[in-house]
């Protein structure tokens, strides 16, 4: 048996996207060819979602710490969620993403189940409400298309500054007399 040998990196949503044109381009020229090709995806997608499922049954089975490092791989968890196979509910991969992207610190405010659109709200770590950049947004999108791919689109919301500070004094300055 040979030695394993790592698999080249792949982005699950440009695959997504790759696949669409394919189709779309055999529509567009040849009906029965894009029927055969549907249908050579949907058996490529059984045997492969039969293969996966196999897998996280084998790996739960040892509840070790392998399951935890397949649900936080975001190839990984793409196709488990892509197959319907992810045992963790859509709340907890939503954190999941937006735990990885800690560094923009986001909040979840609310997340509309008919449109699927989640919305943040974006504050400092240190808690001023100043926002966390411009790319909060696009991180998130990003790591929520692997996590959480019912999330169709994402609202990125500032926080509301916290009130203003009072300065308080020692009061007015004496004049030396009493």
């Amino acid at each position: 048996m040979s030695a394993p040998t790592a698999a080249r990196p792949v982005d699950a949503e440009q695959t997504g996207r790759r696949v669409e044109e394919v189709l779309d381009r055999l529509a567009g020229s040849d009906p029965a060819a894009a029927t055969a090709a549907e249908e050579l995806v949907r058996s490529l997608m059984d045997f492969y979602g039969s293969g996966l499922a196999r897998v996280l049954h084998l790996v739960s089975a040892e509840q070790g710490d392998a399951l935890a490092a397949l649900l936080g791989d975001e190839l990984v968890a793409s196709l488990l969620v892509l197959h319907d196979l992810h045992p963790e509910d859509r709340d907890t991969r939503i954190a999941r993403a937006l735990d990885s992207v800690r560094e923009h610190a986001l909040d979840i405010v609310d997340f509309d189940e008919r449109s699927g659109v989640l919305t943040l709200r974006a504050r400092e770590a240190g808690g001023c409400g100043c926002g966390s950049g411009a790319g909060a947004g696009e991180a998130a999108r990003a790591a929520l298309a692997c996590f959480a791919p019912e999330v169709t689109a994402v609202e990125v919301r500032t926080a509301p500054a916290g009130p203003a500070l009072l300065q308080i004094g020692t009061g007015p300055a004496s004049t030396g007399t009493r």
